[in-house]
Formats: C-alpha cells, sequence, structure tokens
C-alpha cells in the first residue's frame, strides 16, 4: 500500500492538470447559472490571475513524480498522500461539475480546500520544493477560490447582495490565510497564492473604483506579507 499511494498521487496529480482540456471555454460560473445573475461580480479577480493554475498544476506534478521517484517508503511523505489524492481526485472532477451545478462545485471546491489543508499541516520540513512548496501554492490558491465561489452562491441566491457577499468571504478567506500562516509559517508559497488573488481582486475593482473591496483586497495583502514576512523571522 505504500508503494501504491504514491503511483496513485502521480495519476492523480496528472489527471488533475489534464482535466480543463476536458471542458472547453469554461472560465468561471456564467452569470445565468444563478437565479440572480452575477455580472461582473466584486469578487471575481482578474482573468490574468488564473494564469497560476498553469505553475500550480507544473508544480504539482513534478511534486508528485519526485515522491514517486525518490520518497515512495519516506514516512514523511506518506503522511500527506491520502488527503493530497483525495483533494486531486475530487479537482479532476470539479469543473465538469462546475459547468453544470455551481452550488455543487462549490462544496467540492471547500473539500478541495480541507483536504488540501489536511495536506499542507502533515507536510513535514524536509524537500520543501517537492512537498511543502507545491501543496501550499495550491492550498493558497484554493483558499481564495473557494470564497470566490462561495460569494458568487450566497449572491447568486438572494442571500447576500454581491457586495455584503463579496466583503464577507474576503474576511473569511483573510481569516483563513491568517491562521494558516500562524500554524505554519514556513510555507511563503502559500501566502504568495492567496496575495496573488488578492491582487487580482484589487485590480478587478481598480475601474471602475470599488472602494470598500478595493480597500479590503489592498489591507489584506499588505496584512498577509506583514504576516508572513514576521512569521518567517520568528
Amino acid at each position: 500500500m505504500i508503494r501504491l499511494k504514491p503511483v496513485l498521487v502521480v495519476l492523480a496529480a496528472l489527471a488533475f492538470a489534464a482535466s480543463p482540456l476536458l471542458v472547453t471555454g469554461f472560465n468561471g460560473f456564467e452569470p445565468g447559472q444563478f437565479p440572480i445573475p452575477q455580472e461582473d461580480p466584486p469578487v471575481q479577480p482578474a482573468g490574468w490571475a488564473f494564469s497560476i493554475w498553469t505553475v500550480i498544476y507544473l508544480w504539482l506534478i513534478l511534486g508528485a513524480a519526485f515522491g514517486l521517484w525518490k520518497r515512495a517508503e519516506d514516512p514523511t511523505w506518506d503522511t500527506v498522500r491520502w488527503p493530497l489524492f483525495a483533494s486531486l481526485a475530487l479537482g479532476t472532477a470539479w469543473l465538469p461539475v462546475a459547468q453544470a451545478a455551481p452550488v455543487w462545485a462549490t462544496l467540492m471546491i471547500w473539500a478541495m480546500l480541507a483536504t488540501a489543508l489536511w495536506a499542507l499541516m502533515a507536510a513535514g520540513r524536509q524537500d520543501r520544493w517537492w512537498l511543502q512548496g507545491p501543496i501550499a501554492l495550491y492550498a493558497g490558491w484554493l483558499t481564495a477560490a473557494s470564497c470566490v465561489a462561495l460569494a458568487l452562491v450566497l449572491a447568486g441566491y438572494g442571500l447576500l447582495g454581491a457586495q455584503a457577499a463579496a466583503i464577507g468571504t474576503l474576511v473569511l478567506a483573510l481569516v483563513i490565510a491568517a491562521a494558516v500562516l500562524i500554524a505554519r509559517p514556513d510555507t511563503p508559497a502559500y501566502a504568495v497564492a492567496v496575495i496573488w488573488a488578492l491582487i487580482g481582486v484589487a485590480v478587478a475593482n481598480a475601474a471602475p473604483v470599488n472602494l470598500p473591496v478595493l480597500g479590503l483586497s489592498l489591507v489584506g495583502i499588505v496584512g498577509l506579507a506583514a504576516l508572513a514576512w514576521a512569521r518567517r523571522r520568528a
């Protein structure tokens, strides 16, 4: 079983990276997928921010391959593999679900986040570039993406206005991110991913200016950068 798990993680990473090839033209939830169409929601980052997925996919594949090649029976790596496999397996199915059912897709991306954070917390401090780094970047982006999905569902089903949903879920993302950085100050890639997402949100709300969302994003960028730096030094 120990030898099987690294193989499964490699296969899951490859399938996850290939999943966009099976779903053409997906650029996030469509406005008409919700009872209240979400046209240009304030919580949505600028489109270029999603290019981080290229780095995430590649780094996850390289890390999984290194684990199979060099650390197949390493107990430090072994503790990470089941939660990481679960998150990647869910991610492989996420895009088709997102095209059809945004509520289920939102539940799935929160499950992806939970298992990715489980893997991150279990990751040891050795092989940071191969084990901890890719998981941290992946979990950081999922922290932002899961909160964006939640905001769209809340606003799309009339539970909150789009502005309130954006502010509330951005605060939630910042709380989660701060908790992770306090628990694992040795994961700068996590902070980088969340800050990247916040930069995307800030740019999207800069013209026309949406001052509350723009201001919260900028405060979050500075705050997380300062927290990551202070925790690393400590």
